[in-house]
C-alpha cells in the first residue's frame, strides 16, 4: 500500500513475521508483498492513481534515474501539490 513506517515498526513487523513464521506482508494492510519488479511497478501505479505523493515521488526518482527528466518534473510536480 505504499505506506512508510518507521524502523521501530518495521523491525517489530520483522519479529512478528519470523516468530510465527509468515510470509512478508504489508505491516499496514497485511497484503503480501510483490515478489516481482512488473507487480512492484503495477502497485505504485495504482498509488499513484490514487493521487499518493509518496508514490508519485518514488516515480519521478526512477524517471529521473533513467534519464527521463521532462517525466521525472511532472512526478516531482504532482507529488508537491
Amino acid at each position: 500500500c505504499s505506506k512508510k513506517i518507521c524502523n521501530g515498526c518495521n523491525y517489530a513487523n520483522q519479529m512478528r513475521e519470523a516468530e510465527k513464521k509468515l510470509q512478508h506482508s504489508c505491516p499496514f494492510c497485511r497484503k503480501p508483498l510483490p515478489s516481482t519488479d512488473k507487480q512492484c511497478d503495477k502497485q505504485m501505479m495504482k498509488r499513484i492513481a490514487a493521487n499518493d505523493p509518496g508514490a508519485m515521488r518514488r516515480k519521478g526518482k526512477q524517471q529521473h534515474e533513467k534519464g527521463d527528466y521532462r517525466s521525472a518534473f511532472e512526478y516531482y510536480t504532482r507529488a508537491a501539490e
